[in-house]
């Protein structure tokens, strides 16, 4: 019983310091993009948005399912004893990546005319894009180190890098926007349009950062592993398990692994994809202008998915974790062990995301106007409309990682695909029928996360016979978000009302929050002491609910 909790407690530890880590950076990202707005507005913002659903589709469809197939290759061979075979697959890893990094960038760079003008409708996206291009073979090669060193069972590597690779990133993108900006500002008013390129070489300068980052975190990576190197070159000589894998197995088998998350994961994140060309182009038939559908397109991609995505990097850091470890504790057949596992992922991120979700809309505006200083209508809007996909997409994209987790790669596929063509039906539907522009993207979006979720969850529980514990895991922080909702509006206008002052309001309301949420999740039972132990400052909590007579 000891070995289990301790088990139970490593596995929400890794996943806890992973998603600290996402939430910072998210953090950080969120923070950069606030005076890279300022710089290159709505319209660049357009410009920026685009390019990078662009690239991440590229590095989803090169490299982006490589840290997901090396850590559960690793830590399947690993809990085998394996070592030999662990390292000869990161070394195969290495290769892939290698060749696939560069065949992503080639494209991207010679076709990136070719994908703004006629797939996207946005021509002078083709500067932001075209420095992305690099980066894809950086971050394939990223990914390798980093599903290496989950598969070890450790997060800290890829938790240390993501912070380094967001702060060099936010730097050096406000720093490259400003020049750039500038810089396009005399190309366009030598070409008669100066705002408008102006624009798109600000929107460069964005995309220019994110390369730099990415650079950065590689190198500390390959820094780390060189230290580790020695010590597991040790472990890798002590192995006498006898069994050597040929390295064209390794690369069927990575081939074989890769597919399925691969296609997952495409499915799954070519919804934005999609989503830029089929409103653009049908916005264009209704007869909105460019600059009209690119303002709105860059509000969607620059503040609500900005915001929304801070809470839904949380499981998706838990989601990464529980593959090496759900991996490595199905390969032993212990399905008690996997179904304790899936319940402590799900409860641990619908404490965070439910509570999010409702802060995000009962504070749209004011976050808005803090962020952003934007009071308009339309973004405050998709904040209200879209917040509920916070909770949606956070179990969706956990579900993918536990169906991936315990060999059944190929069900969010079928359940992506399902989705995916329902989707963008919706979305039309909502375009041409009810002329919803703009805000049909975003309930086609939470469409398309509520319906991954109920399709994955029936799939976990029919394959690992798996019930859901429902009453803590949704409805006890239901309740005390809805409570903590009340709260956060009662005290954001008492304090305007006084005040007058937005920032004050809402720091105030947030710290307010979380403490209402904090206090009676805890004396609803919502969390019991052994799952605290597990989460960033658990004992420090625990001794302050002790003492506060919450537990």
């Amino acid at each position: 019983m000891g070995r289990t909790r301790k088990r139970e407690s490593n596995f929400l530890v890794q996943g806890s310091i992973l998603a600290v880590a996402s939430i910072i950076s998210r953090i950080i990202g969120l923070l950069y993009r606030i005076p890279l707005k300022s710089i290159i507005g709505d319209i660049g913002n357009d410009y920026y948005g685009t390019a990078m659903e662009i690239y991440s589709i590229l590095l989803l469809i090169s490299s982006y399912s490589l840290p997901v197939a090396v850590s559960k290759l690793v830590s399947a061979r690993m809990a085998k004893g394996q070592r030999k075979n662990a390292y000869r697959i990161f070394k195969g890893a290495l290769i892939f990546a290698l060749v696939s990094g560069t065949a992503a960038c080639l494209v991207v760079y010679f076709g990136a005319g070719f994908i703004t003008t006629y797939i996207v409708n946005t021509p002078l996206s083709i500067f932001a894009l075209k420095v992305l291009a690099p980066t894809l073979l950086i971050v394939a090669l990223l990914g390798v180190v980093r599903g290496f060193f989950q598969g070890m069972g450790t997060m800290m590597p890829s938790a240390v890098s993501q912070l380094i690779e967001q702060i060099i990133n936010a730097v050096v993108s406000v720093w490259a926007a400003y020049m750039l900006f500038q810089y396009g500002t005399k190309i366009g008013a030598v070409l008669g349009n100066p705002a408008t390129y102006a624009e798109a070489y600000g929107a460069a300068g964005g995309t220019f950062g994110t390369g730099v980052g990415a650079l950065a975190a590689l190198v500390f990576t390959i820094i780390v592993f060189i230290l580790y190197r020695v010590k597991f070159i040790k472990r890798v000589k002590s192995d006498y398990s006898g069994k050597t894998e040929s390295y064209g197995r390794i690369f069927s088998v990575l081939i074989m692994t890769i597919m399925p998350v691969l296609l997952s994961t495409t499915i799954y994140n070519i919804t934005s994809f999609l989503d830029t060309s089929v409103f653009k182009q049908i916005a264009e038939y209704q007869g909105y202008k460019a600059l009209d559908y690119s303002k709105m397109w860059g509000i969607y991609v620059g503040e609500y998915k900005v915001l929304v995505n801070v809470p839904i990097a949380i499981a998706s850091a838990v989601a990464a974790s529980s593959v090496p470890s759900l991996s490595r504790t199905f390969t032993t057949e212990d399905m008690r062990e996997v179904r304790r596992k899936v319940g402590y992922s799900i409860r641990f991120v619908m404490v965070i995301a439910i509570p999010c979700a409702v802060g995000m809309t009962v504070l749209a505006s004011p976050i808005l106007q803090l962020l952003f200083q934007d009071n308009r209508e339309m973004p405050e809007k998709m904040m209200q409309i879209g917040a509920v996909s916070i909770i949606f997409y956070s179990l969706s994209t956990l579900s993918n990682g536990i169906l991936q987790g315990v060999n059944r790669m190929n069900v969010p596929v079928k359940n992506a695909i399902i989705t995916l063509v329902l989707h963008m039906g919706v979305l039309v539907a909502l375009m041409y029928g009810l002329d919803l522009n703009i805000y049909a993207v975003v309930w086609a979006n939470t469409f398309f996360s509520f319906l991954m979720c109920v399709l994955n969850g029936m799939a976990i529980r029919k394959y690992l016979r798996y019930r859901q514990e429902i009453p803590r895991t949704f409805i006890v922080p239901s309740i005390c978000a809805a409570a903590m909702g009340g709260a956060v509006y009662g005290i954001y206008n008492l304090i305007m009302k006084f005040l007058n002052s937005n920032a004050v309001a809402v720091s105030v309301s947030i710290i307010v929050g979380i403490c209402v949420y904090g206090i009676l999740l805890l004396l609803l039972r919502g969390l019991r002491e052994k799952e605290l132990r597990s989460f960033p400052m658990g004992n420090v909590i625990i001794k302050i609910a002790k003492k506060m007579h919450l537990m």
